[in-house]
């Protein structure tokens, strides 16, 4: 009993009880499962070796003779194997961006996509799925699993509240580590604001696998989606220290949301081209009504 209220008190800094307990309720959804040596909780309709009988077929020569239904034997004096439903697990693979960038905003952005990689990775150790964790930013900064079971909630928590300091985005060069640490098949889901420097196709193209469904979540902050600024500023960039001086006018900030929303479309484009499914967030939304309703629409959850 203390070892779960230790694995609750590290989540309840992210999430509020009453929500882990709905997202109990949840499960994921996927095409891309993978037959593994231990036993999920997913079952799907491939047969194989399993624990659920589903059908016969007629026996073939070189066929284990173990799963051979000896009493159809003895009564028809045919060879016929007994097929069973086989437990499949499935992989998810959580990636959020902590650089610096995500540090902005009110409420900040890296706050909104940790809760959010919580509540993911929350339901996937509770329905014992296969779960992996990873911090990026100018590269892979962190990474925890692959995990499955209750037992590493409490260092899903601990992982995620570490505070990695800023830093500058290399998103090529993190996804680049993320797909090369993949293993098997599954879902992939990134959280990021997706404001790279050095653009983001790149870095989202190597992400893209038969193998994996992926989801973006781009976090945006409310002061960028919606900005207030007015008068002469000096805007300095957070990451490496790069300014420009702007007078900010009713123009020039109608002038901002039409660029930004062609990136983000840019953003949304890319990923429907690819198969890849696409979200937009403020980091002032509810990541419970996010989890609970939007990722449910998007097909992501059931």
């Amino acid at each position: 009993m203390g070892e779960v209220a230790t694995h609750r008190r590290g989540l309840t800094e992210l999430l509020d009880p009453a929500f882990l307990a709905r997202l109990e309720g949840l499960d994921w959804v996927s095409r891309r499962v993978l037959r593994g040596k231990l036993q999920g909780e997913r079952r799907s309709k491939a047969r194989g070796q399993g624990v659920e009988f589903a059908d016969h077929r007629p026996y073939v020569a070189g066929d284990d003779l173990r799963f051979v239904d000896w009493n159809i034997y003895g009564r028809l004096n045919q060879l016929v194997l007994k097929l069973f439903l086989e437990e499949q697990d499935l992989t998810v693979h959580v990636a959020v961006d902590v650089s610096g960038s995500m540090a902005t905003g009110d409420p900040a952005k890296e706050r909104f996509a940790k809760r959010l990689a919580a509540a993911l990775g929350y339901l996937s150790l509770v329905h014992n799925n296969r779960v992996t964790l990873s911090r990026f930013a100018g590269g892979l900064l962190g990474q925890l699993g692959p995990m499955r079971g209750r037992g590493y909630l409490a260092s899903m928590a601990e992982f995620l509240l570490a505070a990695d300091g800023p830093g500058t985005s290399r998103f090529e060069a993190a996804c680049r580590q993320l797909a090369a640490g993949r293993t098997g098949s599954g879902i992939m889901v990134v959280l990021s604001d997706f404001l790279f420097k050095e653009g983001f196709e790149a870095g989202l193209n190597r992400l893209v696998s038969p193998h994996y469904d992926l989801y973006v979540i781009q976090v945006l902050s409310p002061q960028e989606l919606s900005p207030t600024l007015s008068g002469d500023l000096r805007l300095v960039d957070v990451e490496d220290d790069d300014a420009t001086e702007v007078t900010i006018s009713g123009a020039l900030l109608k002038a901002y949301q039409r660029n930004l929303a062609a990136y983000c479309n840019q953003v949304k484009g890319l990923c429907l081209r690819h198969g890849a499914v696409y979200g937009l967030a403020s980091s002032a939304d509810s990541v419970e009504s996010l989890v609970l309703n939007t990722l449910r629409r998007m097909r992501l959850l059931r």
